[in-house]
């Protein structure tokens, strides 16, 4: 009879905030909806999983449309047009988490690049991706478009390590068990809080024995000998994290990934310093508890990165 009630109450809670949830949006919760819905399991272990094609889900209020290929942008055919070619290579941020396609630094970079010659660019950003999954995904499936060039767009946690599918990752499906794990997650941290929150734990991936910073430097070396031999020019742009610009709390970090991209010749733009007059960064979110660039976070990072790409501004100096 316990049971019976228990297994009730767990329904009725389902269904009432299925019902909330209709005209609001929680981070969690949305960013579960993704990963179950429009993504599915890659069998490259490298990658870990893709996203599903021709498919379209609301998204944090936006809608979020994938093509034939899985890339959040319109078709592209294989065959060259005579338009330069870009290859964008990121995580959610370059797919454009919580804004409209169009307003994407992606799109904006295409539009103002246009203006100055014929420009298509290909979006293969996809959320929850580190480095080294942004790479093998791009060999799997980008390098048959022969792009004249390549932009890996860096974020602070592309030093992770590739995950494992976690064994319950079907309580996702479970709209109830999201939000109380992450209320419950917040509220811990609030009361118990970890020794540096979340600034002590990126920079803990850029540890010399962190084995997610091996590999993303690895990702790029193997990215960088590729892009040598199909003669296309690789470029990284290093994406600020939003929580704090003024003080930026991860100069060390990005110092230590650009001058391994300088050591090995490769052309990098640190866009942190860009940002470090914004005293009110919450104005850049996409919502109170999402971090993520907002319509105008991705206007600033077009802005701040388009003459960088279009080859007439020296990011190393």
């Amino acid at each position: 009879m316990i049971g019976v009630l228990v297994l009730l109450c767990l329904v009725a809670g389902e269904v009432f905030i299925r019902v909330f949830l209709k005209t609001r949006t929680v981070y969690d919760v949305e960013m579960a909806r993704y990963s179950l819905e429009l993504k599915k399991d890659s069998p490259d272990p490298r990658i870990g999983h893709v996203h599903r094609p021709d498919k379209s889900l609301q998204l944090m209020g936006v809608q979020v449309r994938t093509n034939s290929e899985g890339l959040r942008d319109r078709e592209h055919t294989v065959a060259r047009g005579p338009e330069r070619r870009i290859a964008l290579l990121g995580d959610s941020l370059t797919l454009g988490w919580g804004v409209e396609e169009g307003d994407s630094f992606k799109s904006l970079l295409e539009e103002k690049l246009n203006r100055i010659t014929p420009t298509e660019i290909l979006n293969f950003g996809a959320g929850n991706y580190n480095t080294e999954q942004e790479v093998h995904l791009f060999l799997e499936r980008g390098l048959k478009y022969r792009p004249d060039k390549v932009v890996v767009f860096y974020f602070i946690n592309d030093a992770e390590i590739t995950p494992r599918k976690s064994r319950w990752w079907f309580m996702g499906y479970s709209q109830l068990a999201t939000l109380y794990w992450s209320r419950g997650h917040l509220l811990a941290e609030r009361l118990f809080p970890s020794r540096g929150g979340y600034q002590a734990y990126y920079a803990s991936l850029y540890q010399k024995n962190n084995p997610g910073l091996s590999r993303a430097q690895d990702a790029f070396l193997l990215l960088q000998d590729v892009c040598r031999k199909n003669h296309i020019e690789l470029q990284v742009v290093l994406l600020p994290e939003l929580h704090e610009l003024v003080r930026y709390p991860f100069q060390k970090e990005h110092q230590m990934i650009a001058d391994f991209l300088r050591s090995h010749h490769i052309d990098v733009l640190d866009l942190a310093p860009r940002f470090s007059g914004i005293v009110k960064p919450m104005d850049l979110w996409v919502a109170r508890d999402d971090a993520h660039p907002n319509k105008e976070g991705h206007r600033l990072i077009a802005e701040h990165s388009w003459e960088f790409i279009n080859g007439s501004s020296q990011g190393t100096k």
